[in-house]
């Protein structure tokens, strides 16, 4: 693969931090894109092929050794590869439109910002492993202790036990959405910031009306 990006202009992420919404507002750009009469690859990060399924849960298994954060890295980028190379590149491939919870953006919050990895070296692995930036990243920006309530809801409606990820410390996901925020800044002409403290119906309108906007700048 090259070691250069390719913008992807169908191809579109959601990136938040837990529980920020990104599965409602999947869905609802899922419906908006096939109500417009598009094919529509919906999928998620960590994960989206059986073999990726596989190390998500040795991501997120929470056991008795701890992840060294360069193993945290690269298992998310192997996962990625796989994910890119089954499903996101055959499908764009076809003219498809391809919806994903998470992306690389992700792995510059988590393991760069917050884990302390060096972006240089994230960086080479996207150009080398991925290959591809998304043409419109939506960005669901919610405060830590907002996310933490709802997570804290959603785990006990669902009689879900927190991950390993979602057991972190609030230092661990303040780090984590100051680092998207800086993606943000750093290309406001791709990552759109959503304000996700609204209700799940004002976020996912929010949300189409961004994507609406941005097909009708590819057809302009």
């Amino acid at each position: 693969m090259s070691a250069e990006l390719r913008i992807a202009p169908r191809l579109v992420t959601i990136e938040g931090g837990e529980g920020a919404g990104k599965s409602t507002v999947l869905r609802a750009l899922r419906e908006a894109l096939l109500a417009a009469g598009c094919e529509v690859v919906s999928t998620r990060e960590p994960g989206g092929t059986p073999l990726a399924e596989r190390i998500r849960d040795l991501l997120l298994t929470a056991g008795d050794e701890p992840v060294h954060a360069h193993t945290e890295l690269l298992l998310m980028f192997a996962a990625r590869a796989q994910h890119v190379q089954e499903v996101v590149l055959p499908a764009l491939a076809r003219g498809a439109w391809v919806v994903s919870d998470r992306f690389t953006d992700s792995s510059y919050a988590y393991q760069g910002a917050a884990r302390g990895i060096e972006v240089e070296f994230i960086a080479e692995l996207e150009r080398r492993a991925v290959g591809l930036q998304p043409g419109l990243t939506l960005l669901l920006d919610l405060p830590v202790a907002n996310a933490r309530e709802r997570t804290r809801g959603r785990d006990l409606l669902g009689g879900v036990s927190p991950d390993r990820i979602e057991r972190e410390r609030d230092e661990f996901f303040e780090r984590v959405r100051a680092g998207f925020l800086q993606r943000a800044a750093q290309q406001p002409q791709r990552i759109r910031v959503i304000d996700a403290s609204a209700d799940p119906d004002t976020v996912a309108a929010r949300a189409r009306g961004a994507l609406e906007a941005y097909r009708r700048g590819l057809e302009s």
